[in-house]
């Protein structure tokens, strides 16, 4: 009779703790008790790490809507300089009425009148706008607009919990990465002024489903967030161009059907019944004049000659088709293939600074990818700072502009805010693209991983790099191998992570 051996069960990898391997994070943790103690049973009991991030995410939305009190309570409907000076500014309210869906008009059939006929959004978020105005009560306007507001507050807040869940669990083993998202400032500023978190929460559904290898299910999310916002799109490239050096052409292909079936399912029906209402968004983006926040008022106004629409969108689209070159050379050129999260996060940056507009929310884009491209709490808070300023700027360079006594921010002070924006953003771009270069000071691939975010990916090995042979994969060993070491044991390396990548450090 053989004889049986007794094997330990297989183990889920060990959870990385930025306190333990980033120094703000750890220094910020004395908030609260200090870093995490090595013989902490991490991921134990009912406090788990998604679950606190979605928790500590919500309350930071209701932070921000407690921020919006001002205009809540009066300022929304007393002028317009009293919201720019309380930095509660929001559009939902306004367009409660100005779009028609005070007076019950359908979005896109209905003609709204004035300059702008119709609605100008996408169809996916004129549809949650409609689900909102359904679910608000009746009484006087202002009343309405009020409730209208906090109907969306609510359902925004759901999203930014899906948004905080999925950013957690597309990293396996580094869901307090995700706390980056659920703290940082700018999200609870801007939550509300907008529809945005529609999209950039389906955004990350889609990176949630690709990281496990749902190609189809990843690219449906893709296609609705698309359908929401248009930047969404540009994460097709990367998945391109990571799939074309990995050879992973069937997976890009399910995506990219599932992408296109997705949005023309949800604006097939409108294209074909009311199709002047359908373009309305994209005659509109066309046509907009060069607008807050962008580097073409910038010009504008430092030149003192005003960046026509047609000649900001033909520059536009030209630094932008640069951007998509320079992308692809860097993905198939770089020593290592790049992961999936860096690629996307350059993209999208490179569409906000080249834009015609830059509204304050639209850093809700940037900011999950930011936490998953480059998961270090100084360059993150750094890049908040910036975005922060931008967002106190704009309003009191409004409020400047719309008051008799020109009381706020005058038209200098708001030209450095777009650059501080700006250097912000290429800041935190041009580590990106070190990272990218310099595999060894990606934060996420220290401990040996590859692309966590990267589904069929990661650990893929190359068929196809430019200007050289094709290289395999490197990730670190399966992690049922070997014993288990305790963070900060004997047996434990560089910093206390035992899954640190030889030769590496575990602090910057």
């Amino acid at each position: 009779m053989p004889s049986l051996q007794k094997t330990s069960p297989p183990r889920e990898p060990a959870v990385v703790c930025p306190t333990r391997s980033d120094d703000v994070a750890a220094a910020g943790s004395e908030l609260i008790g200090g870093p995490i103690g090595r013989r902490a049973l991490l991921g134990a009991g009912q406090f788990t790490p998604v679950r606190v991030v979605a928790l500590v995410a919500i309350g930071m939305f209701a932070l921000g809507m407690v921020q919006k009190l001002p205009c809540y309570n009066w300022a929304w409907f007393r002028g317009t300089t009293s919201q720019y000076t309380h930095a509660c500014y929001s559009d939902i309210p306004h367009l409660f009425s100005g779009r028609g869906f005070a007076d019950g008009l359908v979005p896109y059939f209905d003609r709204i009148g004035g300059d702008i006929p119709f609605l100008e959004y996408p169809v996916l978020t004129g549809l949650f706008m409609q689900v909102a105005a359904w679910l608000t009560p009746g009484g006087v306007l202002s009343e309405r607009e009020q409730a209208y507001w906090m109907v969306n507050a609510g359902l925004l807040m759901v999203c930014t919990a899906v948004l905080a869940v999925c950013v957690a669990r597309t990293h396996r083993r580094r869901p307090w990465d995700a706390l980056l998202v659920a703290l940082a400032p700018a999200l609870a500023l801007t939550a509300t002024i907008n529809w945005d978190l529609l999209a950039v929460a389906l955004t990350a559904a889609a990176l949630l489903m690709w990281s496990r290898g749902r190609a189809l299910g990843a690219g449906v999310l893709l296609g609705l967030a698309t359908a929401a916002k248009f930047y969404p799109i540009l994460l097709l490239l990367p998945l391109l161009l990571l799939c074309w050096r990995a050879g992973k052409w069937r997976a890009f292909g399910t995506a990219l059907l599932g992408s296109v079936g997705a949005w023309l399912a949800v604006n097939l029906p409108v294209m074909l019944l009311a199709p002047e209402g359908w373009k309305q968004f994209y005659v509109f983006s066309t046509d907009r004049n060069v607008d807050f926040g962008s580097i073409w008022l910038l010009l504008s106004q430092t030149t003192g000659r005003q960046v026509q629409p047609t000649t900001a969108n033909v520059w536009a689209l030209v630094l932008m088709v640069l951007a998509a070159v320079g992308l692809a050379i860097l993905a198939l050129s770089a020593p290592r293939r790049p992961r999936l999260a860096q690629l996307a996060f350059l993209i999208v940056a490179a569409f906000v600074l080249t834009n015609k507009v830059y509204s304050p929310q639209y850093v809700l884009w940037l900011i999950p990818l930011a936490a998953l491209a480059r998961p270090r709490w100084r360059d993150f808070l750094v890049w908040q700072a910036c975005e922060v300023m931008y967002f106190l700027a704009i309003w009191f360079y409004l409020a400047y502009t719309s008051s008799g006594n020109k009381q706020g921010l005058p038209t200098d002070g708001y030209q450095f805010a777009i650059v501080l924006h700006v250097l912000g953003t290429l800041y935190l771009c041009a580590l990106v693209v070190r990272d990218i270069l310099a595999p060894d000071r990606d934060p996420v691939r220290r401990d040996g991983s590859d692309d966590p975010s990267g589904g069929v990916l990661d650990g893929a090995e190359d068929v196809f790099v430019l200007g050289g042979a094709a290289r395999p994969a490197r990730h670190a060993a399966p992690a049922t191998e070997g014993p288990r070491v305790e963070w900060g044991g004997p047996g434990s390396v560089h910093g206390g992570d035992p899954w640190a990548a030889p030769g590496s450090a575990s602090r910057e």
